[in-house]
């Protein structure tokens, strides 16, 4: 696993199409015994003593400046609508990153308490409508670009959070552990994972008719950036062509100037053209930065489609079961079976547009299929996380969730609409 970052090596000028390609394969998938894993968690801000109080550009800027104080181990970043975000370094056990990350948020949860704010678990702000409190050129221009198409891109950016699994893209050699089964894999399990653990079913208190509303508005994004790669093509390639088809969003300046956000570019033909400037090593890997496929390679897997979840440690629930159905040989080749026989009868295009991928967000584990899955995918999990190393409390945590959602065939978005069931009869869009 890389440290998150897109590696910048191979050319030291101007890249053509060619270059780019080769480029793009080279970093996509970083092969070798899975062996590290990480997670990354986004957290929405809200008042201590009324969470359905809107919080104040001030407050989140004083928040902001709290956490960057704390001595943490993980990697503080402040999303665009005052989201905070903790990605834990690469570790090579369960517990590991467990503990890095529950001693971080210890830290954060006390310093926000003295601010009267609190992290809360939601996949999309439920109560109010948060702005834009990040102004810099990269959120500028990609507001722009999203704009053209409609409202669900500034809702991504400033509204959502998510949890991110991050693992190693596995051996070079064929098998449940290859890198190809892997990237096959998560795009089988994505729709699993997506259902069981949706929970963002409100806007401005009401609800969307969706149990993940963040996942419906990364339905009707950008597809040309949201979507998932080709499936007929081997991984490297499909990555490749992804990204070279991929429209531009943004040019950088290298100056104070705002930067450009052309409309009809994408990097083949900017690669191709030179045009408005010669594509560079630089622009390429910057570019990787604003594609938000479901799944998506950065030498490692990063799992993008886990809604954020309630409660203090909600969040170890998908990243324990995510790390047990990829990382345990037996584990990886039975939910691989379970979840290819699933999308079989779905379609070829396991993409958020796919019926299976959008009956995950609309009906979260009511979907019988869904559930079925989950159910089989929860026990292979529960089963291999011993094998694992899994720390007690955190197989306390599967137990629970199993008990709570999978096994009545809720998912935490069903709390929150419980909560205000009989409020209204209509429902707004995402």
């Amino acid at each position: 696993m890389t440290d998150g970052k897109p590696e910048r090596e191979g050319f030291a000028g101007p890249v053509g199409e060619d270059e780019a390609e080769a480029f793009l394969r080279g970093i996509c998938f970083k092969t070798g015994p899975p062996r590290l894993l990480g997670a990354e968690l986004e957290w929405l801000v809200h008042d201590l003593h009324d969470p359905t109080r809107p919080v104040a550009p001030p407050r989140l800027a004083a928040a902001a400046d709290r956490m960057r104080a704390l001595p943490l181990r993980s990697l503080l970043t402040i999303e665009p609508g005052g989201q905070i975000e903790f990605s834990s370094l690469p570790t090579d056990s369960l517990a590991g990153c467990v503990a890095d990350l529950s001693a971080d948020l210890a830290l954060a949860r006390a310093a926000l308490r003295e601010l009267d704010l609190v992290l809360a678990g939601y996949g999309k702000e439920p109560w109010f409508l948060p702005g834009r409190v990040i102004r810099d050129q990269r959120y500028d221009a990609m507001e722009i670009y999203y704009d053209r198409w409609n409202s669900a891109g500034r809702t991504i950016m400033c509204r959502t959070a998510s949890v991110q699994v991050c693992l190693d893209a596995g051996l070079e050699e064929p098998g449940p552990l290859g890198y190809g089964r892997r990237w096959r894999l998560a795009h089988l399990l994505g729709a699993v994972l997506a259902a069981s653990f949706a929970n963002s079913p409100l806007h401005l208190g009401r609800p969307t008719g969706w149990r993940s509303t963040r996942q419906a508005c990364y339905a009707h994004m950008d597809p040309g950036r949201t979507l998932a790669p080709p499936e007929d093509l081997e991984p490297r390639a499909a990555w490749a062509t992804y990204v070279l088809d991929s429209p531009v969003m943004l040019v950088r300046s290298g100056d104070e100037r705002p930067w450009d956000s052309p409309q009809g570019l994408n990097v083949r033909r900017w690669a191709r053209s030179g045009r408005p400037r010669p594509l560079t090593p630089d622009d390429l890997t910057y570019h990787l930065t604003t594609l938000f496929p479901p799944i998506r390679p950065r030498g490692h897997l990063e799992l993008r489609m886990i809604d954020a979840q309630p409660g203090d440690d909600g969040w170890v629930v998908p990243l324990a079961v995510a790390t047990a159905l990829f990382d345990d040989p037996q584990a990886a080749e039975a939910a691989y079976r379970t979840v290819k026989a699933l999308t079989d009868t779905a379609g070829r295009d396991p993409t958020p547009r796919n019926r299976l991928w959008l009956n995950a967000a609309r009906y979260g584990l009511a979907d019988p299929e869904l559930h079925a899955a989950a159910v089989i995918c929860f026990d292979l999990a529960r089963e291999a996380l011993p094998r694992l190393g899994c720390p007690p409390a955190v197989l306390t945590a599967v137990d629970e969730f199993v008990a709570r959602y999978v096994d009545r065939r809720r998912c935490p978005a069903d709390d929150l609409l419980d909560l205000v069931t009989g409020a209204t009869g209509k429902e707004n869009r995402p």
